[in-house]
């Protein structure tokens, strides 16, 4: 690029000029029109590639997004000094069928319930050693919601120095897609009563709300973040990198076979999902919320609930509409308590 003449940067354009961009369609001329600090670790030639080719995961992967997006600005701001400690699930399974791996860093396979503690006893080891090497747990939602969701209390209660990243698709998808701890309501699932009238899928009134737990603990940063939003995300993993003890990002990835989605929806559904309010974007520190993304164009929860197969069956039956009605609920009271429309607000000011 040096090379070529007249070449414009973002820094030559006059600030009454400049157009803000909230996406960007690529890495290559999309970063030239936002300042050179705005832009994704990935469009920097010295990104780490934590997450190489060679993985096997399915076209449209949220998680494989995310965990590359995330482990890519941790390994920027730790020097590459930083070992991670991955559950069994999907994320594990797609990047390390054995002899092979897709990782381009320390890398060790946990049990499904017990990466926290291989990931305090990895902080343990290097402490003792005399080394400041940083630690990374991560998993999905069954490996942290529910199988390790002990460990992870117990990783939280004592704060040890590790970030915890769970990659949430919702449901168990590597292993059939079973319901989980973090399934909505409404959802179908392999193991949720046969959708009909009587049961429009997942039962209401179950599950974890894991982020707000994590607040619970007291522990110095917790986050949401959505593939949609990859500077977001990456912000939010330099932030918290940036913290010593227990830290939760909690970032949520379609799973398009799961879902029952095309493979090119994903980024449309992760932005739809915080659009409507169901999937709030927010910081915490120490038990307190700090911060939170408004919205900036809301949308009904519907228009997030029709491109997924798990959940048509609701727009079938009676009881299927009282379902989506009792989701549009969950996402007014989200968008109330987490005063997600200060931005319409303040672009109507």
């Amino acid at each position: 690029m040096k090379d070529i003449p007249n070449l414009r940067t973002a820094d030559d354009i006059p600030a009454d000029q400049k157009v803000k961009f909230y996406q960007k369609g690529t890495f290559t001329v999309g970063n030239r029109l936002v300042d050179a600090d705005e832009r994704n670790v990935q469009a920097s030639m010295n990104r780490s590639n934590a997450i190489t080719s060679g993985h096997r995961a399915c076209q449209g992967c949220g998680e494989a997004l995310g965990a590359r997006y995330a482990l890519d600005t941790a390994m920027r701001a730790t020097g590459g000094n930083m070992i991670a400690s991955n559950a069994t699930g999907c994320l594990e399974v797609f990047t390390t069928p054995y002899p092979e791996t897709s990782w381009q860093m320390p890398w060790m396979h946990s049990l499904f319930g017990n990466a926290p503690a291989v990931a305090s006893g990895m902080q343990a080891a290097m402490k003792a050693k005399g080394r400041d090497t940083r630690i990374i747990a991560q998993g999905g939602d069954g490996g942290t919601v529910d199988i390790g969701f002990g460990c992870l209390s117990g990783m939280f209660e004592r704060n040890d120095d590790v970030l915890y990243i769970c990659y949430d698709n919702e449901a168990y998808m590597n292993t059939g897609v079973q319901r989980s701890g973090a399934t909505p309501g409404g959802a179908r699932t392999a193991t949720t009563m046969p959708a009909g009238d009587a049961y429009p899928g997942n039962v209401f009134g179950t599950g974890k709300n894991l982020p707000r737990i994590a607040m619970a603990h007291n522990i110095p940063y917790v986050a949401t973040a959505s593939v949609a939003y990859l500077q977001d995300l990456e912000a939010k993993v330099e932030r918290a990198m940036s913290f010593r003890g227990a830290r939760y990002i909690h970032v949520y990835v379609p799973c398009p076979l799961g879902w029952g989605c095309a493979s090119n929806a994903t980024i449309n559904l992760a932005r739809l999902v915080v659009e409507t309010g169901m999937f709030p974007l927010y910081e915490a520190e120490h038990g307190h919320i700090v911060q939170t993304r408004p919205i900036r164009q809301r949308v009904p929860v519907e228009d997030y609930l029709k491109p997924q197969r798990r959940f048509a069956h609701l727009f079938k039956t009676e009881s299927g509409k009282a379902a989506i009605e009792k989701l549009q609920a969950m996402c007014d009271y989200n968008i109330a308590e987490y005063d997600l429309l200060r931005a319409e607000e303040e672009t109507l000011a």
